[in-house]
């Protein structure tokens, strides 16, 4: 950071040779304040519309010029919001930046900067505001010329003429060859319904440099511009979810014959209606991100013949074993086919994996096991790790999986018992079993807490504070508080996650299909329900991948698959397209390095994120995980989105912070197994250290949370502001570290409650719902309650609890004004069977 050091001064004479080479450019930025202030606004030539930035320090704005470009000039018009210590950078690949010019007396205004540089990518990175807002931005101008060796844009319109189909039309006076004749007082208008495309052909397979967008009043709020040779495979070359209509000017690099408008979510209750679709061709080419390919290095796959796999398993543990917040990671992955005298210890970062398309297919004689050895027999640290689609056989007949959070056992058939605890029975807090086929006796033992979905089981034995099942064959009887079970008899809407596995010699992802009412495994009767999607689909992700390329392949129309490492982002990773798979292998994680959010979801149907830890960076993210945008959105009761197995850690590894650990905007949402952890131990610890006020944070509406695990924020922990609203199994502590009774006092509240359904919710439902306190630091802290919920007769909670950790702080209530306070240092709960 070069601050304080001119590189090139404002003000002085332009070049003589200067030409715009931003204007209607792809752009990004760390974050926009609202719907209303995009990006895209800064480039779009109108000084009546701005870019706008959240009201946080390391904000920046980026635009791709397309190709590399010599820079001579940049003009910033800001909007009152400033910055006064900013810096100008370009970069060839939007991953490695140099800084062309700095300051930290940024004035506002217009300013004029003159600069020496070269790059396809120029960015203001904003270090320091000038105000108390964000930062803001009408119009932010490179000028230069480019330098690729690419023959320019074209400027006739390669569509005029063209024949043009569409999906739909509104009726005869709209059709869609109207879009491409030239004429601007005719338009295609399709019917009022989401998703529709206009497609035209260019008559043979040509390179696109832009596409130009003529809106009639009905227009695209979300949609894609997509390229194909053969009408029927599409890439996209440009996606967006805050479409403004009017004329919109896209600049693209992909080739086709074939080019269309697919639109995902309209703008107004109206169709969309094009008065011209136009496209340009010629212009430089950027070389398309490959799908396939292998697995990288960290993945470790296995067949029967492969010699010494105990010691190379046990070479993975040792390393493994007490490696909390290391930055190694593994995926282990076992063809098809039967492996003895097997025992596959599971330590931290690790996954162990089948092959086979169904569990069985990959059978151990022998086990996977999971105990405390390392932590003198305490379990509560057991985190970040899995076991899936394995078949045991355990040795004792009773596999050992002894974990608390962000440890899911899924789609695994235990010829046996299966035990929750440590050798020793110590403590264990908590853990999650989905999809799976425990023949034999679940041993719950110490575990203080257990959620188990859709899966068939010979019993269950013990209880210490709350045991919630739905959807599973064998789960015992209802009998909340004595003993501690949640019983539900099926999953309103299930959908298991994806997973890796070979189709012959060919790698696959297999997405099974959505279940309502679901009751038992997913798996056993013939052909598993869902689809098989080729590797060749998915920009395998491997170690030092940047987020450019990730986003690059993603507006390609590839899924993701994350290969186990740790990857750094300096911008966010932005998945547009319906229906994209993302799924990482080993715990697969992803940090934010300059304070953006470092994934985002857009609001269509069908995305599967799954298999991923987000782990906060140094400077402060909006979020770590977005799905949808604040307001109305579509529904997706038809193709849910659904995040499984997606963890949020801040702090920990470094002193991370961000505002909200996950935001879930998107109606209909599933979200199917998480752990959201401000941590409470490891580096960069403290209750402004790691600041995180919300740990999730629903705005979407129908959104179902199955295992839900959140802990330690520095406010609510779980604010739901959606109705329709569903929670089956919740698992709480309060932040051990708020200094004093002050610090979280809300209001005339004592206490910022662990769920918090907001005032304006009608309906709202949950079930095996608990909350504990450990306020090590101030012992003398009282909770009002640990649910906070208004009063109405769609809204309703059952089977709660709250509890005191030794006696360290106190409940005055469970929820609201209701139920007993917790007392002294027995670490006795406080139930409440039904609310209200």
């Amino acid at each position: 950071m070069l601050a304080g050091t001119v590189l090139a001064l404002p003000g002085s004479a332009a070049h003589a040779a200067d030409t715009l080479i931003s204007q209607g450019r792809t752009v990004t930025s760390s974050s926009v304040e609202n719907g209303g202030t995009p990006a895209a606004a800064a480039v779009d030539g109108n000084t009546g519309t701005r870019w706008s930035s959240a009201a946080s320090d390391q904000q920046w704005l980026q635009v791709d010029l397309g190709a590399s470009a010599s820079i001579s000039k940049v003009v910033l018009q800001w909007e009152a919001a400033y910055g006064k210590a900013y810096q100008i950078q370009t970069s060839a690949d939007g991953a490695t930046w140099t800084t062309v010019y700095s300051t930290t007396t940024g004035a506002g205004g217009t300013e004029t900067l003159n600069v020496t540089g070269s790059g396809r990518y120029v960015r203001m990175n904003g270090i320091t505001r000038g105000t108390g807002y964000g930062y803001s931005l009408w119009e932010f101008q490179v000028f230069g010329s480019t330098t690729g060796g690419g023959t320019g844009c074209g400027t006739a319109n390669a569509a005029q003429g063209k024949a043009a189909t569409s999906s739909s039309t509104e009726n005869g006076g709209t059709a869609a060859g109207n879009a491409v004749d030239g004429n601007t007082g005719t338009r295609w208008a399709s019917a009022a319904a989401d998703p529709q495309w206009l497609q035209v052909d260019l008559g043979t397979e040509q390179q696109l440099c832009q596409v130009q967008l003529n809106w009639e009043a009905a227009y695209g709020k979300a949609y894609q511009i997509q390229t194909s040779n053969d009408g029927t495979n599409w890439s996209t070359v440009y996606s967006t979810t805050t479409g403004t209509g009017g004329n919109e000017t896209l600049n693209v690099n992909g080739s086709g014959r074939y080019v269309r408008m697919y639109g995902t979510q309209r703008g107004t209750g109206y169709g969309y209606s094009l008065w011209e679709f136009a496209v340009h061709t010629g212009g430089t080419s950027v070389p398309p991100v490959q799908g396939g390919g292998d697995l990288g290095p960290n993945v470790l796959v296995f067949d029967p013949s492969t010699p010494n796999i105990q010691a190379k398993v046990d070479e993975v543990f040792t390393k493994q074993e007490s490696n909390q917040f290391g930055t190694e990671r593994y995926a282990l992955l076992f063809k098809p086919g039967t492996y003895s005298n097997i025992n596959a210890q599971i330590g931290f970062y690790t996954s162990i994996a089948g092959l086979g398309l169904n569990p069985d297919d990959t059978t151990f004689n022998g086990d996977v096991t999971v105990d405390a050895g390392w932590f003198n027999g305490n379990a509560t640290q057991n985190f970040w790790r899995s076991a899936e689609n394995l078949h045991l056989k355990p040795v004792s007949g009773t596999d050992r999986w002894a974990v608390s959070q962000a440890a899911p056992f899924r789609r695994m058939h235990v010829e046996g018992g299966l035990n929750l605890a440590p050798a020793s029975y110590g403590w264990a807090s908590g853990g999650y079993i989905a999809d799976s086929k425990i023949d034999g006796q679940v041993g719950n033992y110490s575990q203080q807490q257990w959620y188990t979905r859709d899966s068939s089981i010979g019993g269950f034995s013990n209880g210490v504070w709350n045991q919630t099942f739905s959807g599973v064959q064998g789960a015992p009887a209802q009998g909340f508080p004595d003993p501690p079970y949640t019983t539900l008899d099926t999953t309103p809407i299930s959908q298991e996650k994806p997973f890796l596995y070979l189709d012959g010699s060919d790698y696959k992802v297999f997405v099974p299909a959505k279940r309502t009412n679901a009751r038992g495994v997913s798996w056993g009767n013939g052909a598993p329900q869902g689809a098989s999607l080729p590797l060749n689909q998915f920009y395998v992700v491997k170690p030092g991948a940047t987020a450019a390329t990730i986003n690059q392949a993603l507006a390609q129309g590839l899924n993701l698959l994350f290969t186990p490492g740790v990857y750094h982002v300096d911008q966010t990773i932005n998945i547009t397209r319906p229906d994209t798979v993302v799924l990482g292998l080993g715990l697969a994680t992803v940090i934010p390095d300059n304070g953006v959010t470092a994934i985002k979801v857009a609001d269509v149907d069908g995305v599967k994120v799954s298999g991923l830890l987000l782990d906060a960076g140094t400077v402060n993210s909006p979020a770590l995980l977005q799905v949808g945008e604040a307001g109305p959105g579509a529904s997706h009761a038809a193709d849910p989105i659904v995040i499984q197995d997606v963890f949020v850690r801040v702090g920990g590894v470094t002193a991370g912070k961000a505002t909200n650990g996950m935001v879930i905007n998107a109606n209909n949402t599933v979200v199917d197994h998480t752990w959201i952890w401000r941590a409470d131990h490891g580096a960069g610890v403290g209750w402004e250290s790691n600041r995180s006020d919300y740990g999730f944070v629903v705005g979407g509406n129908d959104v179902l949370a199955t295992g839900l695990f959140v802990e330690h924020f520095n406010k609510y922990d779980v604010w739901w502001k959606g109705n329709g609203g569903r929670t089956i199994f919740f698992q709480n502590e309060k932040a051990y570290d708020a200094p004093n009774q002050a610090a979280i006092q809300n209001g005339s509240t004592r206490g910022y409650a662990a769920y918090k359904v907001d005032d304006a919710v009608n309906t709202h439902e949950g079930w095996g719902l608990g909350s504990y306190c450990y306020f090590n630091v101030d012992p003398t802290i009282i909770m009002d309650h640990g649910f906070e919920v208004p009063v109405k007769a769609g809204v309703k909670l059952h089977d709660i609890l709250v509890n005191s950790l030794g006696g360290n702080g106190q409940f005055a209530h469970v929820v609201n004004n209701t139920g007993a306070p917790t007392s002294g240092t027995s670490t006795t709960p406080s139930n409440v069977v039904s609310f209200p």
